[in-house]
């Protein structure tokens, strides 16, 4: 055996025993998975999947034979936005978000009856079927007004829904809801003509006050003219004409007129009686 003979058959056990460390390594770290909190993995043998769900922690798995498919079950937020009907036939486009978690012991059967494809083949027609369904029972006007109660019915509509793949809902949130530009310019037209008609009666409940206010203050004026009237009397007219005199009495300056007007207003003059010193 010649020198080349030796070293091309030494390079050739170097690399079948090199392969052979190859396949034994990716053996080895084939056969150990790996599955974090908020997970559970659903394992396969020959792409069966196990009813068992296998929980957090380091696993072993036959290689080749068998693979893991790792599946979350924390609390996930999913955002929608869903076209739909009001019972007064507008249309509207209600933005929803939820927040939903697998069923941990049942996501095997989640795999197997869905796939990991979940959210796009179950939980956004669900959610389009559940807003549309709960829109329908109200009217446009009044949707605004009852977003606690639209909330809640398509909350209730999603469990009932996902509830059958293991998927469970733990929130529902309305976070905005868009009108068609016709339905918002009828809307806000309705809300001027509201407030027009609201300024309207303000001013006809002032105008209908001061009515009566001035009613009012003329009956009392009247009322008192009429008490003034019953309490005038002969002797009370006397007792004014005394007093009357009485205080012209009081203001003569003691001299006699020196004139006297006729009757056809002609004035004459009067004699000039000296006064007695």
């Amino acid at each position: 055996m010649t020198q080349k003979d030796y070293v091309e058959m030494n390079i050739g056990k170097i690399a079948v025993t090199g392969f052979a460390i190859i396949i034994l390594l990716i053996i080895v770290l084939g056969s150990f998975y790996t599955v974090s909190a908020g997970e559970r993995a659903v394992l396969l043998t020959w792409g069966n999947p196990s009813m068992d769900a296998v929980s957090e922690g380091l696993h072993f798995k036959f290689p080749i034979a068998q693979s893991a498919k790792i599946m979350n079950v924390k609390t996930v937020k999913l955002q929608e936005a869903a076209d739909s009907a009001s019972k007064d036939l507008q249309d509207v486009q209600v933005d929803v978000a939820i927040n939903y978690h697998i069923s941990p012991s049942l996501a095997p059967r989640l795999y197997q009856e869905v796939g990991m494809s979940y959210e796009d083949t179950i939980i956004r027609p669900a959610i389009q079927d559940a807003v549309k369904a709960t829109t329908a029972l109200f009217d446009a006007e009044n949707q605004l007004a009852k977003r606690v109660e639209i909330r809640a019915a398509v909350k209730e509509n999603l469990r009932e829904r996902l509830q059958p793949f293991h998927i469970i809902v733990d929130d529902v949130s309305i976070t905005n809801f868009q009108f068609s530009e016709q339905f918002d310019n009828a809307i806000e037209a309705k809300q001027v003509a509201d407030q027009d008609a609201q300024r309207a009666e303000r001013e006809l409940i002032k105008v209908k006050l001061e009515a009566e206010q001035r009613i009012a203050f003329s009956q009392a004026e009247a009322e008192a003219l009429r008490l003034q009237k019953n309490e005038i009397t002969p002797e009370l007219l006397q007792l004014r004409q005394i007093d009357v005199e009485k205080i012209k009495w009081e203001n003569w300056n003691g001299q006699l007129p020196t004139t006297m007007i006729t009757g056809d207003s002609g004035v004459l003059p009067l004699f000039n009686i000296p006064t007695t010193a």
